[in-house]
C-alpha cells in the first residue's frame, strides 16, 4: 500500500509517541531519581526513586521500599500520581490515534471520524509529555534546592541527578513530539489521503436497447448526449 504523506506522519507520530510511553514507564519504575555519594565510604552509593531507595555496596544492591505515601516528599508524592497519569494518557492516545490512522482500515469508520480520533490521541499524547516533565522538572529542581542550601553544613553530602531524570526528560520530548505529529497529520486535508473508501461510485456505461441480429442478442453503447 503506497502511504501518503499523512500516513507517514501518522506513523512517525505513532512511533515517537510509544517510545515516548515505554520509556515513561521505565522512569517511573526506576530508582534512579537522586544518587548520593558519600565521600567518607567512596564504595557506598544511596540512590532514591519514586517507590523505594537502594544502598549500593560493592555491586551489590539493597533496596528497601518506603513504608508510608504520606512520609514521602511533597515532590515525590505529586511525581507519583503524575507519572502514573501519564502512562494512562499516553496508552489511550496510542489506541485512538491507532483506530484513526491509515494502518487501521475499517469501512464502517469515516474519515471525519478517524480525523478526531487520531486528533484526540495526539492531545492526549501532548498531555502525557506535560505530566511526564512537570514532576521529573520539580524533582530536578528540588534537587538543586537542596544542593545550594546554605543552611545545610558543608560535611552534609548532598543528593545529585539520577540517571531516571534524564530518561524522563527524554521521555516527555518524544511524547510531545508524537502528538504534535498527530495532531498535525489531523489537520491535512482530504485530498491528501488516497483511500478507496473515499473514491466517489463510478457512473456505469450507457447502453443501448438490444439490438437482434441473425438470432444474436448484444448490447451496443449508447452516446452520453443522446436522449430519450
Amino acid at each position: 500500500m503506497a502511504w501518503s504523506f499523512r500516513g507517514k506522519a501518522q506513523l512517525g507520530g505513532l512511533l515517537l509517541s510509544l517510545l515516548g510511553w515505554v520509556c515513561s514507564c521505565v522512569t517511573t519504575i526506576l530508582p534512579q531519581w537522586k544518587t548520593l555519594n558519600l565521600e567518607l565510604n567512596e564504595m557506598e552509593t544511596w540512590i532514591m526513586g519514586l517507590w523505594e531507595v537502594c544502598v549500593n555496596q560493592e555491586d551489590v544492591a539493597v533496596c528497601k521500599a518506603f513504608e508510608s505515601f504520606l512520609s514521602l516528599p511533597q515532590e515525590l508524592q505529586v511525581s507519583r500520581i503524575l507519572m502514573v497519569a501519564s502512562h494512562g494518557l499516553g496508552l489511550l492516545g496510542l489506541l485512538l490515534s491507532g483506530f484513526g490512522s491509515e494502518c487501521f482500515q475499517f469501512r464502517r469508520i469515516r474519515w471525519v471520524f478517524k480525523r478526531r480520533l487520531c486528533l484526540l490521541g495526539g492531545t492526549l499524547e501532548a498531555s502525557a509529555s506535560a505530566t511526564t516533565l512537570f514532576p521529573v522538572s520539580w524533582v530536578a529542581y528540588a534537587t538543586i534546592q537542596d544542593f545550594w542550601d546554605n543552611s545545610i553544613p558543608e560535611i552534609v553530602p548532598r543528593w545529585e541527578f539520577g540517571d531516571a531524570l534524564y530518561l524522563g526528560w527524554a521521555a516527555g520530548i518524544f511524547l510531545a513530539l508524537g502528538g504534535l505529529f498527530l495532531i498535525f497529520s489531523a489537520c491535512l486535508g482530504k485530498e491528501d489521503v488516497p483511500s478507496l473508501q473515499m473514491a466517489g461510485p463510478t457512473a456505469p456505461p450507457f447502453y443501448a436497447p438490444a439490438d437482434e441480429s441473425n438470432d444474436s442478442f448484444y448490447l451496443t453503447p449508447r452516446p452520453k448526449n443522446l436522449f430519450i
